[in-house]
């Protein structure tokens, strides 16, 4: 049964930072940790994650998607983790009805990428909640990202969480693993996007890259900044927004975005981590 708009499940936008945010102890995944246990427990996820870039619109449709590790150099133990989460291929269906508008199509093999199971790995440790991933056509623009966000709609009235995952800031030209203080740009980019956010200045937050000579070296490709406008696109007038985990490190941005849920319901929003991500 579908909910009313009272029951509207909330959306979150994670700053998913570095892979190890899924196994280390860090204030980053506590804050995931805190965030899964607070928020209503959802019927299923829509993860738009950074990672999974394409060429057209696609859906995972499996019912036991696996668990992807697309990154090299990392200790043996994050390769040993597996996100054994369910697929929801009822669910992966009627988000392409609602994005058919768009060309989406269903991809029956895909697993999940560690932008989606790095977060949800702490949300949902018992990986008992079905999930679904939705892909970033890269070839496409911003605002075409924003209207597909809008489409999904629907399906926060039935139960279902939509999660984006990326980095508003991603520079990775320009990490400095040493001892991570944030770059003036990086700061500034930053700052720049989180004072649009609670105003709904949408506008400017689709096109970004107007922003100023900041953007370019904040955003050099688009796909992490990208999930962003997937959440925002599903704010509805007069819901609340919140941001936690305001953390600039080096070249990354930690800024976190809920919506449609008080920040004191949760516990978390406004926190700063100082771990590095």
């Amino acid at each position: 049964m579908a909910r009313g708009p009272g029951d509207r499940m909330p959306v979150i936008f994670v700053g998913h930072g570095s892979p190890m945010n899924a196994i280390e102890d860090n204030a980053f995944r506590r804050s995931w940790v805190a965030l899964g246990a607070r928020l209503p427990r959802p019927k299923a996820i829509l993860c738009v994650s950074a990672h999974w870039e394409t060429r057209g619109v696609l859906l995972t449709a499996s019912e036991r998607p696996g668990t992807i590790h697309d990154f090299l150099g990392f200790p043996q133990a994050l390769f040993d983790v597996r996100y054994p989460a369910p697929g929801d291929p009822a669910l992966a269906r009627r988000a392409a009805a609602l994005l058919a508008p768009f060309g989406a199509r269903l991809d029956p093999e895909r697993g999940l990428d560690h932008g989606a199971w790095s977060v949800l790995l702490a949300m949902y440790p018992r990986a008992d909640v079905p999930v679904v991933q939705l892909s970033l056509d890269t070839s496409r623009e911003a605002a075409f990202h924003y209207r597909l966000g809008q489409a999904l709609l629907p399906l926060r009235d039935a139960g279902v969480l939509v999660v984006g995952s990326g980095n508003i800031v991603h520079n990775l030209r320009r990490l400095d693993l040493g001892e991570g203080r944030p770059h003036d740009w990086a700061v500034r980019f930053d700052a720049e996007i989180r004072r649009r956010l609670p105003p709904r200045e949408h506008g400017d937050l689709i096109d970004f890259e107007r922003l100023g000579p900041d953007a370019g070296l904040a955003v050099p490709t688009p796909e992490h900044y990208l999930p962003l406008l997937y959440a925002i696109a599903l704010q509805q007038v007069g819901e609340p927004l919140s941001l936690f985990n305001t953390t600039v490190f080096s070249s990354l941005s930690m800024t976190s975005v809920l919506i449609g849920q008080e920040d004191g319901d949760v516990g978390i929003a406004g926190s700063r981590a100082p771990d590095a991500p």
